[in-house]
């Protein structure tokens, strides 16, 4: 089993940058991948980030590539998102999840939800 929290959203202006944190328990977390997904008002859950369990490999949405970074360190069982040059469009709440295997932009194969941070980004 394993439980995620995440932590760091906030209230920023546009152009600004946030790091938010997912924290997870269960002694198995460093062999799951890790993905972010965010949620705006009225709008379907879509994929943001997402990293191997190693944190060798990642992957982006198209609208964040460039700007944010996702990473891990295992140690702290712990998985950041780092954005950047934050905008308007950014405005949701922000969910981790974390599967052992399937699509990473899929959110139905992702096991284990976080209960998200909200973002904020005024112009």
């Amino acid at each position: 089993q394993v439980q995620l929290v995440e932590s760091g959203g906030g209230l920023v202006q546009a152009g600004d940058s946030l790091r938010l944190s997912c924290a997870a328990s269960g002694p198995t977390y460093s062999t799951y991948i890790t993905g972010w997904f965010r949620q705006a008002p009225g709008k379907e859950r879509e994929f943001v980030a997402a990293i191997s369990f190693s944190g060798a490999v990642t992957e982006y949405a198209d609208s964040v590539t460039g700007r944010f970074t996702v990473s891990r360190d295992n140690d702290k069982n712990t998985v950041y998102l780092l954005m950047n040059s934050l905008k308007r469009e950014d405005t949701a709440i922000y969910y981790c999840a974390a599967t052992y295997a399937g699509t990473w932009s899929r959110a139905l194969d992702y096991n284990y939800w976080g209960q998200g941070t909200q973002v904020t980004v005024s112009s």
